[in-house]
């Protein structure tokens, strides 16, 4: 099999990582058994050329220290940047930021892009009851904007909805549902609009939007003159801003949904490895009636429009 896929969701798991998530978070499995073997191995089964990697850093991995969390993200950033070098060609990097520290944040995002030459920057959908979009975010986006980077976003439940259903993970609804909390605070907000150079990566298909789609367009016709001018072009030109990645929504009964506003353009290929493997999110795919071209463009050319250092060359 011809690799030639990019997976721009794929979490592998630094030691210090596992410590911090083990002392404060519940274990998963999938993550504590990881190694960069498994990844390259699940890569090659599912025509995977690079895979852009980031850490599903739950709010709880992050201690109340603010300097044991800036350690914990510049080992983090390290680790992950020392994986591309030791595999030319099949990992990228999105930084892990100390978002709480805004002035440690502005200060990994100098040496993560600048040194270590990672690819963008990943936050979470929340951390502290703050979502994307909140003005805590504003000197961290000024610069991102700045250096037209990406931000790689990934959900997490906040606090007031963790562990509620006994006996159901808090991936199973509330992952998704923080998502499009996180996409309608920044649209809602003006921030997306405000920072236009900024690409965004939200993950799983964006979350419970499509569905939700009725209840956005009625509040955005009702929204303020401002708003309305912060995204120009309407609520669907805003969300077709953003990226989407296929991680937990590569088949028919999301896509169904999902393609009735997003284009094509901003689909990606994602498979959140170690929680999913490749070869089934194509499975998956190809179930969904996908034209070739319609592939190639997830597969991989919406991918290197954003990345373009990840395209061969010639």
């Amino acid at each position: 099999m011809t690799n030639h896929r990019i997976d721009v969701h794929h979490h592998p798991s630094p030691p210090s990582y596992l410590r911090a998530r083990n002392a404060r978070d519940r274990e998963y499995s999938w993550q504590s058994t990881w190694t960069v073997g498994k990844s390259l191995e699940d890569m090659d089964r599912g025509g995977v050329k690079t895979s852009m990697l980031s850490l599903p850093h739950s709010v709880q991995v992050w201690p109340g220290d603010k300097g044991e969390t800036s350690d914990l993200a510049r080992d983090w950033n390290e680790y992950m940047a020392r994986l591309a070098i030791d595999h030319p060609g099949r990992f990228g990097v999105f930084a892990a930021l100390p978002i709480l520290d805004i002035d440690d944040s502005l200060r990994e995002i100098e040496y993560s892009l600048d040194t270590l030459k990672c690819d963008g920057v990943a936050l979470m959908t929340n951390i502290g009851d703050k979502w994307l979009g909140d003005p805590h975010y504003i000197p961290v986006f000024e610069e991102l904007n700045r250096r037209g980077s990406i931000i790689y976003t990934h959900p997490v439940a906040p606090t007031c909805c963790r562990d509620m259903l006994e006996g159901l993970n808090d991936s199973l609804i509330e992952y998704n549902t923080d998502t499009t909390r996180a996409m309608a605070k920044m649209i809602f907000s003006g921030m997306a609009g405000r920072y236009p150079r900024i690409r965004f990566i939200f993950s799983h298909g964006g979350g419970t939007f499509p569905y939700l789609m009725g209840r956005f367009l009625r509040a955005f016709s009702r929204a303020s003159d401002e708003i309305k001018a912060n995204n120009p072009g309407g609520l669907i030109a805003a969300l077709n801003r953003f990226y989407y990645d296929t991680a937990n929504s590569a088949q028919p009964y999301t896509m169904a949904s999902f393609l009735k506003s997003i284009q094509i353009s901003q689909l990606l290929f994602g498979t959140d490895f170690p929680y999913a493997a490749a070869p089934d999110i194509v499975k998956g795919l190809e179930g969904c009636g996908f034209s070739e071209a319609d592939m190639r463009a997830i597969d991989f050319e919406n991918a290197y429009r954003l990345l373009p250092q990840l395209k061969p060359a010639g």
